[in-house]
């Protein structure tokens, strides 16, 4: 049975929503004001957290804050509870942190769905720690002045996730309460276009940061991220990583060199876009990837050719026609739904 923590100063509605949730079968723990609240939490560690906003003693926002500096209450799936009429209360929590929001009034539909999403996220992520050690977030002393010492920190203390392949790490719209370092594995991130099809903006490999957004506010992720395969990922909340940067300047340097980098990539990509021919593009992306997951002549390529065709900016079926002309020539492979390089020289001389 999971554990609701409801922290609610309106007695009635405290009450009410106790009753719905025991009813759906949730052990509630409720307390009457955010002071109250965060004893609470630290007490009983709550498998979710519902908190009002505006409360006697402490309100939602302080609440949240104390709760993510605590090693113990701060994965803890968190979610507010306002009023319609609040929509800058709200903007100020989800930009805190914050998982989600319910407005009140609310339908008990309504509070059992955003409470099952959140709880099922959680899941996911949990679930691998019952199998390896969790990682203590104990004080780090040292300075962090390069990359490699900032992946060291991810590595050392950061929470450890676990996805197979095709699981979804987050969604676009999702709040960005992680910045992930790769482990194992690989990483695509896509955007949905109008007509629903799945348009891939990025791949990353093994030893990869990513899922920025900001680093001054915790705004919501812009495109979603996907596993490619069996991936092992270390994150470290957004919270967490802003005070490493405020306390380590010389690492920000760095990373912004790293930024800069990843911003060329994407000039020259979108120039090969623009102006490249069809199979110049589909040789560019296919070298690309290869070189990204650090695949060698004969590897088998895994990933969809519908997705190398949206990185290359042209439709699935030219793409298709350009990798038959590179079968044909014996330049690639095909292997059922996957393929192989066969000659890395002579597909970088495509024109």
């Amino acid at each position: 049975m999971k554990t609701v923590l409801l922290i609610e100063d309106d007695r009635a509605l405290r009450e009410n929503t106790t009753e719905i949730l025991e009813l759906a079968n949730y052990k509630v723990i409720a307390a009457s004001n955010g002071l109250l609240g965060v004893s609470m939490a630290e007490k009983h560690l709550p498998d979710i957290i519902l908190s009002d906003i505006m409360m006697p003693e402490l309100d939602g926002y302080e609440v949240f804050e104390k709760l993510s500096k605590n090693k113990k209450t701060k994965y803890i799936p968190f979610v507010f509870l306002s009023v319609k009429s609040q929509n800058q209360d709200i903007r100020k929590g989800m930009n805190l942190g914050a998982d989600d929001y319910i407005t009140k009034p609310f339908t008990e539909e309504d509070l059992l769905s955003v409470i099952e999403k959140r709880l099922a996220k959680a899941y996911k992520m949990d679930e691998p720690k019952t199998n390896s050690i969790v990682l203590e977030a104990i004080p780090y002393d040292a300075e962090i002045k390069t990359l490699n010492d900032l992946k060291n920190y991810f590595d050392d203390y950061g929470a450890l996730f676990e996805f197979n392949k095709d699981d979804i790490i987050y969604r676009e719209g999702e709040h960005s309460n992680y910045i992930y370092l790769i482990d194992h594995g690989a990483v695509k991130t896509y955007k949905i276009d109008e007509q629903g099809k799945e348009l891939a903006t990025a791949l990353f490999k093994e030893d990869d940061l990513f899922g920025f957004t900001s680093f001054i506010h915790n705004v919501p992720f812009k495109e979603t991220a996907k596993a490619i395969d069996h991936t092992r990922l270390f994150g470290v909340s957004t919270i967490e990583f802003k005070n490493i940067l405020n306390s380590n300047h010389k690492v920000v340097l760095e990373l912004i060199e790293l930024l800069a980098e990843n911003v060329a990539t994407l000039k020259e990509q979108l120039l090969q876009m623009a102006y490249g021919s069809v199979n110049k593009k589909t040789a560019t992306t296919i070298l690309n990837f290869a070189e990204k997951l650090n695949y060698k002549a004969g590897d088998t390529i895994k990933i969809s050719r519908s997705d190398l065709a949206s990185i290359a900016g042209i439709a699935s079926e030219t793409f298709i026609r350009a990798l038959t002309i590179f079968k044909n020539q014996g330049i690639v492979k095909a292997d059922g739904k996957d393929f192989k390089i066969m000659d890395f020289e002579r597909l970088k001389k495509i024109k």
